[in-house]
């Protein structure tokens, strides 16, 4: 299992996934220069698209860090970083709307986003389990709890591939308010788009590597059962 086939697809798939680490976050320091014409900070864009949106009652919180931005599904609240709260850059109102496109969703029962939240307990159950499964499979040579392994981690996995259209669609949501709410002008929208393509490939790589490592599990069951 550890030297397998799939492995050196696995170990391109890594290294896309530190590329596009590495891009967001040059990406995003590179906007964070370039100030929005709307003169806005994330905090005060995400407060106004909050509001007419009819999200009043969402509150828009600072929390220490870099690109620890989120939405807070379970206390309805958007959490800003520092460069994003207080910042009045393109990056930091991309970022803040992004996350307010979350909270957009999760008004409008936006389908992905619901299925993500459903299946998340699950998912944060057996995901810490499914390793151990494999692993006692694949050592002890017990298909059973290799196939049991599979199960589960393919729940990870299809938590992982939910995660895309509800990434994609917050930014289109964030990109369309903006330009309308004139955040930002239509010659800025490029420099949105990058940022928020850059923290979106992350997720797509994210997705990838979980792709092929259960495709090599499947593979490595498959080949028990000759």
């Amino acid at each position: 299992m550890f030297f397998h086939p799939m492995d050196f697809l696995i170990f391109i798939a890594f290294g896309l996934s530190l590329w596009a680490q590495f891009r967001v976050k040059g990406t995003f320091n590179k906007y964070a220069e370039v100030p929005a014409s709307s003169g806005l900070t994330g905090a005060e864009a995400a407060r106004r698209m909050l509001d007419a949106n009819g999200l009043t009652n969402v509150p828009v919180e600072h929390i220490p860090g870099t690109l620890t931005d989120h939405y807070d599904p379970m206390d309805r609240v958007v959490r800003l970083s520092d460069p994003v709260y207080f910042g009045n850059s393109i990056a930091s109102l991309s970022v803040a709307c992004h996350e307010v496109g979350h909270a957009i969703q999760h008004k409008v029962s936006y389908p992905m986003l619901v299925a993500r939240h459903r299946i998340f307990p699950v998912v944060n159950l057996v995901s810490g389990v499914a390793p151990l499964l494999l692993l006692a499979g694949f050592f002890l040579k017990m298909a059973g709890l290799l196939l049991i392994g599979i199960i589960f981690f393919s729940g990870a996995v299809a938590f992982q591939l939910i995660t895309l259209p509800v990434e994609f669609n917050a930014s289109s949501r964030a990109k369309e308010l903006m330009l309308k709410m004139g955040f930002i002008r239509n010659e800025e929208e490029q420099g949105a788009n990058k940022v928020l393509g850059a923290a979106a490939l992350t997720y797509v790589a994210a997705a990838l590597i979980s792709v092929l490592e259960l495709a090599k599990y499947i593979m490595i069951f498959r080949e028990s059962e000759d």
